[in-house]
């Protein structure tokens, strides 16, 4: 993670892939989709995003 990495909150990934709460934390609870913790704040780096869906979407061309 770069300095100037953008950090997404989990109603920003929510809307994004259009996924309810307990889908999202579910995707961070099985390391599908990486995020830190800030004091109580859970955040997810833009790029792992990007990531998850460029691995999704890999998956679904195999």
């Amino acid at each position: 993670m770069t300095a100037g990495t953008k950090l997404l909150t989990v109603p920003q990934v929510m809307e994004r892939l259009q996924l309810g709460r307990t889908a999202v934390y579910d995707l961070i609870r099985t390391r599908q989709l990486v995020s830190i913790t800030l004091g109580r704040a859970r955040r997810i780096p833009a790029d792992a995003l990007t990531d998850f869906i460029h691995t999704r979407l890999d998956q679904e061309a195999a």
